[in-house]
């Protein structure tokens, strides 16, 4: 096999190979094999044909399509690993000629730069000290209240908040709407879960008040029409909260007392957000080492990066690109503005999994089987998928290769943490370690795996479908 490497740009080469027929004899006994098992030939056992009868049937030029076919991806890696190029993302092949004594093709495709990664013994990076503020402490003190609130009957007008018990019929031009109607429906007003518009059209109601409003439907065959739903209320019950005392405290808790409580409230989120900062300095520590390298992007790999968080953040409202608007505008947001996030972040996370890459080579780092098998296994349950499952899906992807570039890239992380200095805001130097070592152990958890990887940020490679927090709900 020859191949010839022709530079592009300083991230993009284009390899012109030629593949000679006679060293894939391999490849062309199985194509007469596969071929042969779909030929019936009077007198010949299928898959027994001779070679000679199977082309005179159907032509020697498909069984060289079916050669070049199982052969070309082999060739292709062989060129690329011949002359050394990182190839990343998938090439744009062009098969040029097939003669009777070999094939030739083409393919352009990105390739790594080349990064001087620096001293990270020299790389230094911030995070905040975790600071607990007492409106978070009463933040979660209501949440407890709001757990063992009970609900009161009352005679007066619906008020935002309250729950009530409601009978709903939805009618399209006269004609109730097939599985538009229910009785006896708990709901809390002001929740926006039921029909738009109900909300505002309960407050004010009394018990055994009925009224009739416009709305458009949402749901089912009729979604998009204006119907008339009819609201009957049956009753109004208020939300009461317990009183804020010890008896309350011993009631939530294994506390006596409302301070013991707060005060245990307060270690746990101090220990939250001290853990935390596992995540937040890989960030800080990431940005510090791209911030000191100057390279080029590969465009194709770019253009991957940034389609696949587009598509991640409207799959989260079911690819409809207004539902995306509409929530972006929520957020206080343009979608021009957006966009533009999802972007400047693409380009972010592009930049740190190529300096990762680096660290990989320039470390030697390799992934052993016990690895493979605890990362797919902390990855499938991140699906809510079996381990098996989720490999299969992975191998029939074609995605193996990014899965294990993907654990060299968290290795090659967690070696950066363990040579940057990381310090908080008062100026200490953090132990990650001990500081993840401590949160495990006060959660009285086995360390199995990195349980951190939770809170995976933009420095690491994304491998689910979710978007991350900066680019969508």
């Amino acid at each position: 096999m020859k191949s010839i490497v022709e530079n592009l740009s300083t991230t993009r080469v284009k390899l012109a190979v030629e593949v000679p027929f006679d060293e894939l004899k391999d490849k062309f006994d199985a194509a007469y094999k596969r071929i042969g098992q779909q030929i019936r030939v009077p007198g010949f056992r299928p898959g027994k044909v001779p070679a000679k009868i199977l082309e005179a049937r159907v032509g020697r030029g498909t069984v060289l399509q079916d050669v070049v076919n199982e052969a070309l991806p082999e060739a292709y890696a062989e060129a690329c690993q011949e002359n050394g190029l990182k190839v990343i993302g998938q090439p744009q092949v062009e098969v040029t000629e097939i003669t009777d004594d070999e094939f030739k093709f083409t393919a352009e495709a990105d390739i790594r730069p080349e990064i001087a990664v620096p001293d990270l013994t020299q790389v230094e990076a911030t995070v905040e000290d975790p600071v607990v503020e007492d409106d978070e402490i009463d933040e979660q003190i209501d949440g407890l209240r709001e757990r063992f609130s009970t609900l009161k009957g009352v005679d007066r007008e619906v008020a935002e908040g309250d729950f009530v018990s409601i009978d709903l019929k939805a009618e399209l031009d006269g004609e109730e709407i097939e599985g538009g109607s229910a009785s006896g429906l708990s709901y809390e007003v002001g929740t926006g879960q039921l029909v738009p518009g109900i909300d505002e059209q309960l407050v004010g109601m009394k018990a055994d008040d009925e009224k009739t409003f416009s709305s458009e439907l949402v749901a089912g065959e009729h979604a998009g029409k204006s119907a008339d739903i009819t609201v009957n209320v049956k009753s109004v019950k208020e939300k009461e909260l317990p009183e804020l005392d010890d008896d309350f405290a011993s009631m939530a808790s294994e506390f006596d007392t409302i301070d013991e409580l707060k005060a245990d409230l307060r270690t746990r989120l101090e220990r939250a957000k001290s853990f935390a900062r596992i995540a937040t300095a890989r960030d800080a520590v990431m940005e510090a080492i791209v911030e000191k390298v100057d390279f080029d992007l590969p465009q194709g790999a770019l253009e991957q990066e940034l389609e696949a968080r587009k598509h991640d953040a409207v799959h989260s409202f079911d690819h409809d690109e207004d539902a995306l608007t509409k929530w972006v505008e929520e957020q206080g947001k343009t979608r021009e503005e957006f966009d533009k996030e999802i972007e400047e972040n693409a380009h972010k996370s592009l930049r740190a999994q190529l300096v990762l890459d680096q660290i990989v080579d320039d470390q030697e780092i390799e992934v052993d089987d016990a690895e493979m098998t605890q990362y797919i296994i902390q990855q499938a349950g991140r699906y809510g998928m079996a381990p098996q499952q989720f490999a299969d899906e992975i191998a029939k992807a074609g995605q193996v290769g990014a899965l294990v570039a993907d654990v060299r890239r968290h290795k090659a992380l967690d070696y950066v943490l363990t040579q940057v200095t990381v310090k908080g805001s008062s100026g200490d130097v953090l132990d990650l370690d001990a500081i993840r070592q401590e949160a495990i152990a006060s959660l009285g958890q086995t360390v199995a795996v990195d349980d951190e990887d939770e809170a995976q940020t933009d420095a690491e490679t994304r491998t689910d479908a979710e978007p991350s927090e900066d680019d969508a709900k």
